[in-house]
C-alpha cells in the first residue's frame, strides 16, 4: 500500500506541474496579445497628441498618492491602472511606503492581461480593448492598413 500511495502522490504532483506549466503558457500568450494592443494604443495616442502626465500610485489604504516617476496615461477612471509612454503596463496600487508622499515610489511594470480586473467584483472586470476604446474613443483595436 505504501508504494501505491507514493505512486498516486507522484502522479498528482506531475499532473499539478503540467497544469501550472499550461497556465503559465496561456498567460504568456495572453500577455503577448495584450502587449500588441498596448503598443498600438501608445503609437496612436502619441500621433493624436493625447497629453501624458506623471502617474501616481495609491497605497492599499486608499489615502494619499505617491509619485512614481512614470509618465503615461491612466487607463481606468480610478487611476489604478496606468500605461507608460514606452508601452509598459502598471498596476498603481502599492503597499504603504514610509515617507512615500515625499519620495518617488518605484513601481515595476507587470505583464498586461487581456481581461483587466479578472476575478474582481461584478462590473470591475473589463476587456483591455474596451478599456482602451473608452480611454481614447477614436482608437480601434484592429490594425489598420497603414499599421501593417
Amino acid at each position: 500500500m505504501g508504494e501505491d500511495a507514493q505512486e498516486r502522490r507522484a502522479e498528482r504532483a506531475e499532473a499539478a506541474d503540467y497544469h501550472v506549466e499550461a497556465q503559465r503558457r496561456r498567460s504568456e500568450r495572453e500577455s503577448a496579445k495584450a502587449q500588441l494592443l498596448l503598443d498600438r494604443f501608445v503609437e496612436y495616442a502619441t500621433r493624436a497628441g493625447v497629453p501624458t502626465q506623471e502617474l501616481t500610485a495609491r497605497p492599499w489604504s486608499g489615502r494619499g498618492r505617491y509619485r512614481t516617476g512614470v509618465v503615461g496615461w491612466y487607463l481606468r477612471g480610478d487611476q489604478s491602472i496606468g500605461l507608460g509612454v514606452d508601452g509598459s503596463y502598471y498596476v498603481l496600487v502599492v503597499p504603504p511606503e514610509r515617507f512615500g508622499r515625499w519620495r518617488t515610489v518605484p513601481v515595476a511594470p507587470t505583464p498586461p492581461p487581456l481581461q483587466v480586473g479578472q476575478g474582481a467584483r461584478d462590473g470591475e472586470s473589463v476587456a483591455l480593448d474596451v478599456l482602451l476604446q473608452m480611454r481614447l474613443p477614436g482608437w480601434d483595436a484592429t490594425p489598420s492598413a497603414e499599421d501593417s
